[in-house]
């Protein structure tokens, strides 16, 4: 209903209820507001295109522009560079294709775009309760690029830092918020938010020791499992890379 209040004025052959299908598919977790901002982005990149309708193309790639940012065509990337973003990119596209619980991949590129030089996107199930086992697979998902890059090249770079940012906040708020640790137990510890300055911790030392040695175990293991997966799969890995390379843009269709 979002999607139709705010697509009623732009100008589409799609059905409606079609479209808003869709977009809810394809917008999980998106206000009113973003919808909004997807629809008015839609009808600038068709009239950019001179296109007197707007066509499905053109919602995803406003869905792509709100996700990701704007395409940056100013960082060209040099060749050793880009590589390295493409298997990164593989490597977090054929971990997600591989795990069970991971959220189904949508589309992979390699165009930098916003703060990224490359992202892969996913179809979220519009849920708010999650399992360790659904975490887990998020965590190991995540880890696809750094592990790929490790595999591939022997060497890693700075481009995980968002993503092991991440990981790092997903394994700490398991243990911490989620009472998902056996060691520190079924506790929730209130914590100050990014920004925010807190004098003392809820806990003592000796806690504040296990949450550490137990967020980095639960890394660990993800990263773990990660290694392993990604080895079975590393051909497929390598061809997801190399057809990055091609197409710079795969997507699901």
């Amino acid at each position: 209903s979002i999607c139709n209040l705010a697509s009623g004025p732009l100008k589409t052959l799609i059905d409606k209820m079609d479209l808003s299908r869709k977009m809810a598919a394809l917008t999980p977790g998106f206000t009113g507001a973003d919808i909004a901002n997807v629809c008015n982005e839609a009808a600038l990149i068709a009239a950019r295109d001179l296109n007197e309708t707007i066509t499905m193309k053109h919602f995803e790639q406003a869905i792509e522009r709100v996700v990701a940012g704007m395409e940056k065509k100013t960082n060209v990337l040099q060749p050793e560079e880009k590589k390295t973003v493409a298997y990164h990119e593989a490597g977090h596209a054929v971990a997600g294709w591989f795990l069970e619980h991971a959220d189904p991949l949508l589309k992979v590129s390699i165009i930098p775009r916003g703060k990224g030089l490359g992202y892969a996107q996913y179809l979220p199930k519009d849920q708010y309760l999650y399992t360790t086992e659904q975490l887990f697979d998020r965590m190991c998902m995540t880890l696809g690029g750094r592990v790929s890059e490790e595999l591939f090249f022997k060497r890693i770079t700075t481009g995980a830092q968002d993503d092991l940012k991440k990981i790092t906040q997903s394994a700490y708020a398991q243990v911490v918020h989620y009472g998902m640790n056996a060691k520190v137990g079924n506790v929730s510890f209130d914590m100050a938010r990014e920004g925010e300055m807190q004098l003392d911790k809820p806990y003592s030392e000796n806690t504040a020791q296990i949450i550490d040695t137990e967020v980095r175990e639960l890394i660990t293991r993800a990263h773990r499992h990660t290694t392993e997966l990604l080895t079975k799969h590393k051909e497929e890995v390598r061809l997801v890379a190399e057809r990055l390379l091609q197409k710079e843009v795969i997507s699901r269709d």
